[in-house]
């Protein structure tokens, strides 16, 4: 690998060169947590949530914060954990490595967590926590070089604090510091900021061209054009939907620019603040969908108004009526 971290100065000349048509692009696609009227978990549901994300052709990531992993239970993980291991089939999935609510030794915390994981036949991603935001930027590398060495593959997570208090963006040097991690394959970024992503971009095309660059951007999720992968819990309320605007680019399809458009207009409604509350607006979305026998979240998260509902009513009427529109 290359190294030399250097000064970035991104103008919109410089974004617009960064542009990428025909690239296939990789998607993950967080899913939803749904729950029945009595507050149980619809686990019958959820796992006709993964088999549709599987079928579109999306590698669907489990215990993320669309799945409530904050809000879940050590054995509330693992039950959905052996779900997925069981629905999937020896396909690939992504599962959150959780650690906030637990204390011990940070290392032993995650390479537990990762074990968890990679024996069930999925790939981690390392949810920050409370006290690798307190580390100072040698100690996060040391620690990700040490969980390094405990999987052949794993991914990272930068987390805005805007999604939860512990999450952190950590600074391109100490960035261009962990893509020396040969099994670190990855990272979610969550900034909502474009000009850090493309720094990432930019960064990773220089010293690591093989590295993932997940978006986490639910309000651009057009970072996809520039070189980004996907993470993301919009793709949740439709992967089919994701997976066409995926292929439409990859075949340099002018519909891309439509679809991603109307995809956007779902973000930007769902992610406004509180962004938690997206989840109510997935639940709602994915019940006018015919997915969910209820809107209901779990007990502890925030929660949209129902007026939120004709809105979302709309949309769908409104992507439906374009994907049906488009052929191959």
């Amino acid at each position: 690998m290359q190294t030399s971290a250097q000064p970035f100065s991104f103008s919109a000349q410089s974004a617009v060169g960064r542009i990428r048509p025909g690239r296939t692009i990789e998607g993950i696609s967080a899913v939803l947590l749904p729950f029945r009227a009595d507050h149980s978990f619809d686990l019958d549901a959820y796992r006709n949530l993964l088999l549709r994300t599987w079928n579109a052709g999306i590698t669907p990531s489990v215990n993320m914060d669309t799945g409530y992993s904050n809000l879940l239970t050590e054995c509330e993980r693992e039950m959905i954990l052996d779900l997925t291991q069981e629905a999937a089939e020896g396909r690939p999935f992504v599962a959150g490595a959780y650690v906030e609510d637990k204390t011990g030794n940070l290392q032993s915390l995650y390479e537990e967590q990762i074990a968890k994981i990679t024996r069930r036949g999925g790939t981690p991603i390392l949810f920050q926590c409370t006290a690798l935001k307190a580390m100072s930027d040698c100690e996060v590398v040391a620690l990700y070089s040490e969980l390094g060495k405990a999987t052949p593959a794993f991914l990272a997570f930068e987390l805005g604090e805007m999604f939860v208090p512990f999450g952190r963006i950590y600074s391109i040097e100490t960035y261009e510091k962990l893509l020396q991690i040969p099994s670190l394959k990855g990272a979610k970024h969550s900034s909502l900021d474009r000009v850090q992503e493309w720094e990432r971009l930019e960064l990773r095309d220089r010293v690591r061209p093989d590295f993932r660059v997940y978006t986490g951007n639910d309000l651009a999720i057009d970072m996809v054009i520039y070189g980004s992968d996907y993470l993301l819990g919009l793709s949740a309320f439709h992967p089919e939907a994701f997976a066409m605007r995926d292929r439409l680019w990859k075949e340099n399809r002018a519909e891309f620019y439509a679809l991603n458009d109307l995809l956007q207009y779902l973000g930007f409604l769902a992610f406004r603040p509180p962004v938690p509350a997206y989840k109510h607006n997935a639940a709602q979305f994915l019940k006018l969908r015919g997915l969910l026998a209820t809107d209901l979240t779990h007990p502890k998260a925030r929660e949209r108004a129902q007026s939120d509902v004709a809105i979302l009513a709309d949309i769908h009427e409104r992507l439906e009526a374009m994907m049906a529109s488009i052929t191959f």
